[in-house]
């Protein structure tokens, strides 16, 4: 297979509390109240069209402080090295994120977010509804992470955001 370059271009701006890379919430789950908002830029609001119909959307974004590949990792959540694909970790080879998070409402272009756990400033590449339509599945496993405990994983999982 032969690799090719694929350029994306930012259709707005990520803003949340979370400055710090080290205190940010690793997931949506363990930032709730973090509250959050897009500048989506103007010539994107258009396609806003319809999106306050639904209560969840999926952000994708690009890890902008991600300057590191690392096809082993350790998960935020334990110390056992784990392949990158196996894990959301911001070190990939192309360094996107995704998170589902609460639209609470738009305003021309600013969408008003909460659980974003999103650092501030983090260039977003695209927005897609969230539905249990075609979202929502009955999971069988979780790979490592069905070996975590609840109280670790949420402790690890908010790195220093107290909620």
């Amino acid at each position: 297979m032969n690799r090719c370059e694929i350029l994306y271009w930012t259709i707005g701006i990520i803003h949340s509390e979370h400055t710090i890379e080290e205190n940010t919430p690793i997931q949506p789950v363990y930032a709730k109240g973090c509250k959050g908002h897009v500048d989506l830029l103007p010539e994107f609001v258009d396609g806003l069209r319809d999106l306050s119909d639904f209560s969840h959307i999926y952000l994708i974004y690009h890890f902008h402080k991600s300057r590191q590949v690392k096809l082993i990792v350790k998960p935020f959540l334990q110390d056992i090295d784990r392949g990158i694909f196996s894990t959301r970790a911001p070190f990939r080879p192309n360094p996107i994120g995704l998170s589902v998070v609460e639209l609470l409402g738009i305003e021309g272009n600013i969408l008003h977010l909460n659980g974003v756990d999103v650092l501030d400033g983090t260039p977003l590449l695209d927005i897609k509804p969230y539905t249990t339509k075609f979202d929502l599945h009955d999971v069988k496993k979780n790979g490592w992470q069905d070996g975590l405990d609840q109280k670790t994983a949420e402790k690890r999982g908010k790195r220093g955001y107290k909620s």
